[in-house]
């Protein structure tokens, strides 16, 4: 996946044009939790996208504040999305610091990864704890979602999944450290 397509998401996803900077903190707020990128990255993409006529954009002044542009998702850029959709999706590599520091923890003493995996697991907890959060305020009543609410849903499922798998292993991993090395 393109960051293109991330940003033509956010827009349509989004229902309304948005500046810059209103897309980056959109973005952050939902296809952050599971695709990264920073303010400037989306700024040069909307500058490609503008190029390739996906967005267009228009030009707003401001009193008291630099002028800012107003970007709008086009035809073409929908109907680039949509081709997007449509094609087969391929599993994405995992992309984790600690299982590169677990293929090689025998180069530490064994309490560095158990205070790291105990870190890692932490954090993980507060995500899963967050997206709990959210299906409790947004999404308790699944019946009644508006067809966008639902595909949504499906989202945070899987996040809610993730955080969980990455949880159970960690604790699977600090058991097995703990009862194999210490």
């Amino acid at each position: 996946m393109a960051l293109s397509h991330s940003i033509l998401a956010t827009l349509v996803g989004k229902g309304k044009p948005c500046s810059g900077y209103d897309l980056a903190k959109e973005f952050n707020s939902s296809i952050g939790f599971y695709w990264k990128t920073t303010h400037q990255q989306i700024y040069r993409e909307l500058a490609k996208l503008e190029t390739d006529e996906m967005v267009t954009s228009e030009l707003v002044k401001q009193r008291d504040k630099p002028d800012k542009k107003i970007y709008t998702v086009t035809n073409e850029g929908r109907r680039h999305l949509i081709d997007w959709i449509a094609l087969p999706s391929k599993p994405t590599p995992i992309k984790e610091d600690m299982l590169i520091k677990m293929y090689v923890g025998y180069l530490v003493p064994v309490n560095i990864l158990l205070e790291e995996l105990e870190e890692l697991k932490k954090i993980h907890e507060e995500r899963l704890e967050l997206f709990r959060d959210f299906e409790k305020r947004f999404f308790s009543d699944i019946k009644s979602l508006s067809e966008k609410g639902k595909y949504r849903y499906l989202n945070l499922r899987s996040g809610i999944s993730f955080e969980t798998g990455r949880i159970e292993w960690c604790k699977e991993a600090i058991e097995f450290l703990k009862n194999e090395f210490e």
